[in-house]
């Protein structure tokens, strides 16, 4: 495959907007079309994208590629494609006694062309989601995967390849240069999935053309455990989310804040559903690895600096295998009370490392959250009562789950974006065929014009109607 330049993007742009002006939107048969083969062709690769992705990882659970890059994208097509109809539909609005008896709708219509920046940790559900969301639109795409998961980045380019003509589906390798370049490019709508630090630089470079962006972001997701919440519960189905692809979620559980005095009792809980999940780890298919060195390096740091600050450290290694860094497999940690200082609390974890502090007040706990940049997810664990109401009038995130973990994001009637430092704009289901659309306001004036009464030379009628106009 020939080699990316900042020339070459700007060709293959020019080409999509090109086709795109000459063929203009794509019919609703057309669109339901397209999803129904991204689909197929998604579950017909389904095997070689495992393998890719498995492959650039060290090891990923076969299982969790196909719970959570596979299937969302196949549901994501499906819904859009049963909803489609309803979304691209003309909504009638009431333009207004004053301009009576005109008539007023909203058109949705396509952008153009859409670039769609995904990162590693689930490589194939966050480049073709959006991308399902783009083509219900009725827009071209282009689409830069990680360099971190290249097999998959070259499964991807060669499966839509044969699925798309280059003019409506393209697909660009390369390594961070070719990233910052690709972003630098004048397309109608950039979404990009990273890091908040990254997302920066994506947004300014994106103001050089004043591209609309969708940023989804990250941040410290909390859970918080209320006091009269079932504890083993909640230690369950925080140790699901928090393992789910050894951590590497951008939506997984950061740190937890549970009543104090009920620290202990936790670790007991958390421990003994981590054992149950991964009786081992080294030779376990389930458990997956850390996806590069330098990541597994980034991890281990952030738990010898809390060793280091005189954190408890808890390592859940149930066979006592003690994982060689060269397997990139890190045994389940939690830091108990770190201190704000640590590195462990001012970073994203990004892995099987899991915070977990006390508070003194329900109210304490909100204030903690409330003092932080707001987070991409917000868990909580306990009734649905005065507490419940309370976080969620107070705190601000980007979704929230109640009594589970991650949920929410395979919701295609929900969407998903954060607020903030975790992101700008939102997508899935019609949010994501919303923010690759454009509203178009239309006017039709009839015949008879109100408007006649509101121009020169004016008088008694000007005035009489102006009163009406200004009342309050």
């Amino acid at each position: 495959m020939a080699v990316e330049t900042a020339e070459s993007l700007a060709s293959r742009l020019a080409l999509q907007q090109r086709a795109f002006l000459r063929d203009g939107p794509p019919s609703f048969t057309q669109r339901r079309d397209n999803l129904k083969r991204l689909a197929h062709a998604v579950k017909a690769c389904a095997d070689q994208l495992v393998q890719a992705v498995s492959a650039d990882f060290g090891q990923r659970s076969r299982h969790e590629t196909l719970m959570a890059d596979i299937f969302p994208v196949i549901a994501a097509a499906r819904h859009a494609r049963f909803h489609l109809w309803r979304w691209m539909r003309p909504q009638r609005v009431w333009p207004g006694l004053e301009l009576a008896p005109s008539r007023a709708r909203l058109l949705p219509q396509p952008l153009g062309v859409v670039g769609i920046v995904s990162p590693w940790n689930y490589p194939i559900n966050l480049a073709l989601a959006p991308l399902v969301a783009a083509l219900a639109a009725g827009n071209r795409a282009m689409i830069k995967p990680s360099e971190l998961t290249p097999r998959t980045a070259e499964t991807l380019a060669e499966m839509l390849g044969g699925l798309f003509p280059e003019e409506e589906v393209a697909v660009v390798l390369g390594g961070a240069d070719i990233g910052a370049a690709f972003c630098e490019l004048p397309f109608d709508h950039l979404l990009f999935t990273g890091s908040t630090e990254v997302g920066r630089k994506v947004l300014a470079a994106t103001a050089q053309n004043l591209t609309p962006v969708t940023l989804e972001l990250g941040g410290k997701s909390p859970c918080v455990i209320a006091p009269d919440a079932d504890l083993t519960q909640a230690a369950a189905r925080i140790a699901i989310g928090k393992l789910l692809n050894a951590g590497q979620t951008c939506i997984a559980p950061d740190y937890v804040l549970l009543p104090a005095g009920k620290t202990q009792d936790f670790v007991r809980h958390f421990t003994e559903a981590a054992t149950a999940l991964y009786p081992s780890l080294l030779a376990n298919p389930d458990y997956t690895s850390i996806v590069s060195d330098a990541h597994y390096a980034r991890l281990a740091g952030l738990i010898e600096d809390a060793r280091q600050g005189g954190a408890e450290i808890v390592v859940i290694d149930p066979a006592r295998e003690q994982p060689p860094p060269t397997s990139r497999k890190l045994a389940p940690t939690l830091i108990l009370n770190p201190g704000d200082h640590l590195r462990s609390m001012q970073e994203e974890v990004f892995g099987p490392i899991l915070p977990v502090l006390d508070y003194q007040s329900f109210d304490a706990a909100l204030d903690f959250i409330n003092a932080r940049p707001r987070p991409l997810a917000l868990y909580y664990f306990g009734p649905e009562d005065l507490n419940l109401r309370k976080l969620l009038a107070r705190t601000r995130a980007g979704g929230v789950t109640v009594n589970e973990t991650i949920s929410h994001f395979i919701a295609e009637n929900l969407p998903f974006g954060g607020v903030g430092p975790s992101g700008m704009g939102a997508y899935h289901g019609e949010a994501g065929f919303r923010a690759f659309s454009h509203a178009k306001p239309v006017l039709l004036q009839s015949r008879l014009n109100s408007r006649i009464l509101l121009r020169p030379p004016y008088g008694k009628v000007t005035e009489m109607l102006l009163r009406f106009m200004l009342r309050g």
